[in-house]
């Protein structure tokens, strides 16, 4: 319930930004659009959680003819396929992409941030499921001689600033052996809206009732403690140049980097370390079907396997596809579904079920979106 309530913030965010957006006659600054865009044909951005699975997809995608072989039916879409070097995203947050969809600046924005399905009818989007992925707890606490165990209630009170050392009773009797360092902690977290602060804080505010209360679940939250930085990336940056430092990334740019990644307790009180494998039994214990109106919750599922921060990326398009940018954002996705997923788990995502994403790709491609 409480979920569901915090959940609308992050919407009524998005919504008073869009709107501001459509009443003002704000638009992304055209020599911005072309410098990060180029002559594109197609435009998408958001997500930097997905980024290298997409930078993976527009590969294959402008490769000599792999898009050209794509065939999507009688949806009129086989006419406007994308050649080579046609497509590019720009990975600015999830909030960043849902605010240049709505500003027409993109086709096609990826998110982990759903909208319900009131405010998709009335901003007139579809929301699709593309993949999934974990939110792994990053450290750098040097001297550690075992993997670090933490659980909800341990990292909302370090982001909180109630626990401030490495060494503090609440981290040692979850770690008994390892060596904690008698160190300060230094929590980082993103400044810009992110669906990987969305996909955290949600989970935070399952595990404590002062976190949901005090802090919230949004994209954007105030942070009691910490060091702000833009971007994954950032994150990245700055996990390696601080020791004793915490924060959090989508779990295969965390593996990249190199640094620890925490073992987090489950709601079955198994200690689960981020894997395709526990994101995917996850996924598994949530039943979930293509074109239901809620999209489903998949933190701190059940299950012994379970691994409790996994995030959905989304993609959003405009409900008819009456432009041209419309109908080669749907031919991409669905080639995607059809294509992709194979390059999603090589990457360490979690693919959709093939009957899942074969409904998606339907949706994609019913008659009903295709221009009138």
């Amino acid at each position: 319930m409480h979920a569901c309530r915090k959940q609308r913030v992050t919407r009524r965010r998005f919504l008073q930004w869009a709107g501001f957006v459509v009443s003002s006659g704000y638009a992304v600054p055209k020599v911005l659009a072309q410098d990060a865009f180029g002559q594109a044909l197609l435009k998408g951005a958001g997500s930097t959680f997905v980024l290298p699975l997409v930078q993976q997809w527009l590969k294959l995608y402008r490769g000599a003819s792999v898009g050209a072989e794509f065939y999507s039916g009688n949806t009129g879409l086989e006419s406007d396929l994308l050649g080579r070097a046609a497509l590019d995203y720009e990975a600015i947050g999830s909030l960043g992409g849902l605010l240049r969809l709505q500003a027409k600046a993109v086709d096609f924005a990826l998110s982990e941030l759903p909208l319900s399905s009131q405010d998709l009818a009335r901003y007139g989007l579809i929301q699709i499921p593309v993949v999934s992925g974990g939110i792994a707890i990053v450290t750098h606490v040097p001297g550690l001689n075992g993997a670090l165990r933490l659980d909800g209630v341990t990292v909302a009170a370090i982001y909180r600033g109630r626990i401030v050392r490495w060494n503090d009773a609440a981290i040692a009797v979850l770690n008994p052996g390892i060596g904690l360092p008698d160190e300060a902690i230094q929590p980082i977290h993103r400044i810009e809206g992110s669906g990987s602060t969305y996909t955290l804080t949600r989970y935070l505010a399952t595990q404590d009732a002062e976190w949901r209360n005090s802090v919230g679940v949004d994209a954007v939250v105030r942070w009691p403690v910490g060091s702000a930085v833009r971007g994954s990336s950032g994150v990245t940056q700055a996990l390696v140049s601080t020791p004793g430092s915490i924060g959090y990334l989508d779990r295969v740019q965390a593996e990249a980097s190199g640094l620890q990644l925490a073992q987090l307790k489950n709601r079955d009180g198994y200690f689960v370390t981020p894997s395709a494998k526990s994101v995917e039994a996850a996924t598994q214990a949530v039943p979930w079907q293509a074109g239901q109106d809620t999209q489903p919750s998949f933190i701190d599922a059940p299950g012994e396997a379970s691994y409790p921060i996994v995030a959905t990326v989304l993609a959003l398009l405009n409900g008819q596809a009456r432009s041209s940018g419309d109908r080669r954002a749907r031919a991409f996705l669905a080639w995607a579904l059809a294509n992709g997923q194979n390059s999603a788990r090589d990457l360490g995502y979690v693919a959709l079920p093939a009957s899942l994403a074969r409904q998606v790709r339907e949706q994609l491609l019913m008659p009903s979106n295709s221009p009138q």
